[in-house]
């Protein structure tokens, strides 16, 4: 059997998008993941930031957000004037009314996946489907 392809555009299938963030846009800024793969229950996005760049400062009325440091080394700057440095696997919640800036302090870009949203956490709604006997195991 051979093996599929890696996604490199957006694919819809039956209940599900896939895609890549090289799919949604080149060059600096904003990859927008929430509308490029229909996603409905929160806000996601994705910002390529070049070397040495500063996003202007901003905060939200309603929407938490977290960010995901997938590339690079980024520094968060709060209202407090405290600053926080994330390297790659970084994360940082934020509330809402929190202000907020996001810089990248190192010479190459950095790539940070930032989710938003509001109304609280779901919980453990994961089931299995008829026949499967347990969530996962190795690969053969």
């Amino acid at each position: 059997m051979s093996e599929p392809p890696v996604v490199d555009t957006v694919i819809e299938g039956a209940g599900y998008t896939v895609g890549s963030l090289d799919a949604l846009g080149e060059g600096y800024g904003f990859r927008k993941i929430r509308r490029a793969l229909g996603v409905e229950a929160f806000g996601v996005n994705a910002i390529v930031l070049p070397p040495r760049y500063q996003a202007g400062a901003h905060f939200h009325d309603e929407q938490e957000e977290l960010y995901f440091v997938h590339a690079g080394l980024v520094e968060l700057e709060f209202g407090d004037g405290t600053v926080q440095r994330l390297a790659p696997g970084g994360l940082a919640r934020v509330a809402a009314t929190t202000i907020r800036r996001l810089r990248n302090v190192a010479h190459e870009d950095a790539v940070v996946l930032v989710v938003g949203g509001k109304g609280g956490y779901v919980g453990r709604d994961a089931h299995l489907p008829e026949g499967e006997q347990r969530a996962g195991g190795p690969i053969d």
